[in-house]
């Protein structure tokens, strides 16, 4: 039983990364901004590594540029992520 439910929880941890993927990339979208490689990492799916990772992958410079403007406040003023 103990397999089965770890099973379930790697299938809710896949779902809710696929699920972050999907609101991110419409996020970007919307802001004019698009990342081709933005997909669920599928070595963290694969491995017992806990939670599948987003791989946000490369972009051009000018996307990065994008991205940092369309992020709110400036950077160094910025609190830190929890």
């Amino acid at each position: 039983m103990e397999k089965a439910s770890e099973w379930a929880s790697e299938e809710t941890g896949i779902r809710e990364a696929v699920a972050a993927v999907t609101e991110l990339r419409a996020a970007l979208e919307r802001a004019g901004i698009a990342l081709p490689s933005l997909g669920v990492d599928p070595v963290t799916c694969a491995a017992s590594y806990g939670r599948p990772l987003v791989e946000l992958g490369r972009c051009t410079a000018e996307t990065a540029r994008l991205l940092a403007a369309a992020l709110p406040g400036k950077g160094a003023d910025r609190e830190p992520a929890s």
